[in-house]
């Protein structure tokens, strides 16, 4: 891609996604992901309403008044970006391609992290690690990630949501709030997943097309399976295959929240025709009543 369109485009997504942020998810973001703990910040005279666990007994002892600690949340946080580039990401038949819209989603995440003076760092996969950005903080490091899923051409073609979540357990050792980006269209990934949890807060963002959910019955057409390189013939005049097609990606959609549910992670499911705005407010307002 030529520099002046890449930076074009970068730019647009930058406008789009940043006032998204600045008007609907600063907030929702800071209440749905907490901090740390909190950290001591200061005394103040004792108010009624006061938890009086909190009363500072040195002080109040030495001023004859009643004083209590303020503390603040540590906000602080590091947030990691595992996104599937898989040839499956690459699909489309609304206005977007689903990569499209999950470089979107990634952008609107991480402008709310540093919003909130967190890092981001990110992990591209298809079915091996493409590329690993260290979470840092500011608006150019940002900018260097949406550039990077604009223009990463993917060595692989295939998907291993197991192989990137132990990759990403094993580099990352504080603990994290992981996003995993991905069509989820596969499975083998519990174990993986089950591990992870146990030490950061995983959130699972499944972008599916409604092209995907069932094959339209327009006779024998010849399809080819982008991450296997095959290609073959179909016959969606058979009823038998339209129903065996359904039934596969039921099953795929419905171990992405089985599995998630199970391990104690969230999921989120978007689709490319409708506004993924409305998902992850609902999502991030479910996140804040915890």
């Amino acid at each position: 891609m030529e520099t002046s369109e890449l930076l074009k485009k970068v730019r647009k997504i930058e406008i789009k996604t940043k006032g998204l942020t600045k008007h609907i998810f600063s907030g929702e973001y800071h209440s749905a992901f907490k901090g740390r703990g909190m950290s001591f910040s200061e005394v103040r005279s004792y108010q009624y309403g006061d938890d009086v666990r909190n009363i500072d007994w040195n002080v109040t002892a030495r001023t004859g008044e009643p004083f209590v600690k303020v503390f603040e949340e540590e906000r602080e946080l590091t947030v990691m970006l595992l996104v599937d580039l898989s040839r499956s990401a690459f699909f489309g038949t609304v206005e977007q391609m689903k990569n499209e819209l999950l470089t979107e989603i990634c952008a609107v995440l991480a402008f709310s992290a540093i919003t909130n003076n967190d890092k981001v760092g990110v992990f591209l996969f298809s079915d091996r690690i493409e590329k690993f950005i260290p979470p840092k903080k500011g608006r150019q490091h940002i900018l260097r990630i949406i550039r990077e899923l604009i223009d990463i051409e993917p060595v692989g073609k295939g998907t291993d949501i197991g192989g990137a979540l132990q990759y990403f357990n094993n580099v990352i050792k504080k603990r994290s709030i992981c996003f995993v980006l991905s069509d989820f269209m596969t499975k083998g990934y519990e174990d993986a997943l089950r591990i992870a949890k146990r030490r950061h807060d995983i959130v699972g963002i499944q972008m599916t097309d409604p092209r995907e959910a069932e094959i339209p019955n327009i006779g024998l057409i010849r399809a080819l399976d982008g991450e296997t390189g095959e290609m073959r013939w179909i016959d969606t005049s058979s009823r038998r295959v339209r129903e065996h097609y359904v039934n596969w990606f039921k099953e795929n959609t419905q171990y992405f929240k089985t599995t998630f549910l199970r391990s104690g992670a969230d999921a989120v499911s978007i689709r490319t025709d409708e506004p993924y705005v409305n998902a992850l407010m609902k999502f991030f307002q479910k996140r804040s009543r915890i």
